[in-house]
């Protein structure tokens, strides 16, 4: 089993492009799994004309032969996956065979939104900015031993028994601390018990089922969720997801041990975004950032919302390096940048006059970090398709090496555009294996 699985996480706040490279590279795979997270996470895929934005279902959805697992470490709200299976099914993308779902993973409730967005209207001002999709409190759920997992579901009288008390007591919280209304039971009961029933056949131990395919030699790809700065441990708490986004997270999300994981990718933006409230020093609040976002079409796949803009922080990269033994990065929208005179890495902060060199643990200290700026001229031409190294522009590649020399870790792949084609890949790189074997293959 040892070194037989790579997982692709995300390197800053999310929204980094993981759904792009999870599907470029997923043929030269068996299996795509998801580790974490929930219907909160937008994963994008482009190719040709076509535009799928994956909230659930794993990215690898979208190639033959590929076989998609949900694991146990998501929170599943069983009404959004089946609307998103009957939306790649409209769209002429197969899921049935090719899709299994863990019995071990939890449920969201619909009283854990309604929960999810009282709490942060009660916040006001001082809001986290999550969906209020009802993630948090499914995981708070599962934490203190209250949750509903999928096997339950799937079985009608046992999810009547124990979903009632748990549905009743949101309803009376809901109420009583916020002044909501809440869900009603025995409607909500009837409504999820039909989604178990259409779920079940997807349904099984999937760390079983993992184990058994690794030890026949298949590869894994473990898709992860948000990103490194999102992670409830080493993220910029408590501005974070209620998950473990880092490559541990797919060890206890997919029931594998740490052997399992031959290679680990972030995909980094060649700026930074992120959305919601939180510290992120390299901000642009100006001209510059709105260039950003509007030439990066930088708005939430599932929510959106326009996402914060601003410069590559290699402070972040290099805390992703860190916590994740990194061995590749792949460098997303490269070509957002074409038009900019100037372009920017910060390499360290100052906090109150004191140089930083990592990510503080305080979001009030991090919230007065001003970023030390290293400058690169740009190349000020389009580099959109472009498909090799050696066809970049000078200053594109230079800029590219110093972020590499910055964050200490070697850029495998370079995104030049949205669609699955527009992609560099990079010989030599520890992805270079995996790569060659996938680009310019249909879907």
């Amino acid at each position: 089993m040892k070194g037989s699985a790579l997982a692709v996480i995300g390197g800053q706040w999310g929204d980094e492009g993981k759904g792009k490279v999870v599907d470029l590279i997923s043929p030269s795979f068996d299996l795509v799994a998801r580790y974490q997270g929930g219907h909160n996470a937008g994963h994008t895929v482009k190719f040709g004309d076509k535009h799928f934005a994956l909230r659930l279902v794993p990215s690898g959805i979208c190639r033959g032969g590929v076989m998609n697992v949900i694991g146990n470490g998501l929170v599943i709200d069983p009404r959004a996956l089946l609307s998103e299976i009957d939306s790649l099914r409209a769209a002429g993308i197969a899921v049935g065979d090719n899709l299994l779902v863990s019995d071990r993973a939890h449920v969201i409730l619909p009283t854990h939104a309604l929960l999810d967005g009282a709490r942060e209207k009660a916040l006001g001002g001082a809001n986290i900015g999550t969906t209020s999709r009802g993630i948090g409190p499914a995981y708070e759920s599962k934490a203190n031993r209250s949750g509903l997992r999928i096997a339950d579901l799937i079985d009608p009288d046992r999810f009547r028994a124990i979903a009632r008390p748990v549905v009743s007591h949101h309803d009376a919280v809901l109420k009583h601390f916020y002044g909501v209304e809440g869900a009603p039971v025995e409607e909500t009961l009837e409504t999820y018990i039909e989604c178990g029933r259409k779920l079940a056949r997807f349904v099984t131990d999937t760390s079983v089922f993992l184990h058994g395919e690794l030890a026949k030699g298949r590869k894994l790809l473990c898709e992860g969720a948000q990103g490194i700065m999102l992670d409830v441990d080493h993220g910029t708490y408590p501005f974070v997801t209620s998950s473990s986004c880092a490559p541990g997270g797919a060890c206890t999300g997919l029931g594998l041990p740490p052997s399992a994981l031959g290679a680990v990718v972030a995909v980094m933006k060649a700026y930074t975004t992120r959305v919601g409230s939180g510290p992120f020093p390299t901000e642009l609040k100006d001209e510059t950032g709105e260039r950003i976002r509007k030439r990066g079409n930088e708005f939430g796949t599932v929510t959106g919302r326009p996402r914060r803009v601003g410069w590559f922080d290699a402070v972040v990269a290099r805390a992703a390096l860190r916590v994740s033994g990194l061995d590749a990065i792949a460098l997303t929208k490269l070509d957002v940048l074409d038009d900019h005179d100037e372009i920017r890495i910060a390499t360290g902060y100052a906090i109150d006059g004191r140089p930083v060199s990592a990510v503080p643990a305080r979001a009030d200290l991090y919230e007065r970090a001003q970023p030390v700026y290293r400058s690169f001229p740009g190349w000020k031409t389009s580099i959109t398709g472009i498909e090799t190294w050696e066809a970049l522009p000078a200053r594109a590649r230079e800029y590219v090496s110093a972020l590499e020399e910055i964050v200490g870790a070697k850029v495998g792949l370079l995104s030049t555009g949205a669609r699955r084609e527009e992609t560099i890949v990079r010989p030599g790189t520890a992805l270079d294996g995996w790569l060659k074997a996938t680009v310019g293959q249909p879907a």
